[in-house]
């Protein structure tokens, strides 16, 4: 009963680094995305929540993905006096979006995701191995 405990845990974090690499590609797809009006805002970096959930069913705790925050870190300005969102002096607010936190911060969710596949491989083939036991 434990390596299907562990089978759920790992599962749930796959379904989290998942959502959180999804989040990531977003933020990596709107690096450039300015306002179109003058004095308007950007897109803003979102930033991955987790939250700790109990499952009753099997009576272990397991990880979801919660609501995404946004970084709170000032936008930077470039000047761009022909450019629709820009401001009365040419500068136009850019996405708070660092393109190399962003690359870390998806190798980290990778290797996460990575690490719970490979728990739930193990599990997998321990089981296998016990069922091939039990059989002789």
């Amino acid at each position: 009963m434990d390596l299907i405990k562990s089978m759920v845990v790992a599962a749930s974090g796959l379904k989290a680094q998942s959502g959180r690499m999804r989040i990531i590609a977003e933020n990596i797809a709107n690096a450039e995305s300015t306002a179109r009006v003058p004095g308007g805002d950007p897109y803003r970096r979102k930033i991955v929540t987790f939250e700790q959930k109990l499952n009753r069913e099997i009576g272990a705790q397991t990880v979801t993905i919660g609501r995404p925050t946004f970084d709170k870190t000032e936008f930077k300005l470039k000047y761009m006096p022909g450019h629709p969102g820009a401001d009365e002096n040419g500068y136009v607010k850019m996405p708070n979006v660092n393109g190399m936190v962003e690359s870390m911060d998806m190798r980290e969710a990778q290797r996460s995701y990575e690490a719970n596949l490979n728990l739930i491989q193990a599990s997998r083939r321990m089981i296998t191995q016990t069922i091939e036991i039990l059989r002789k």
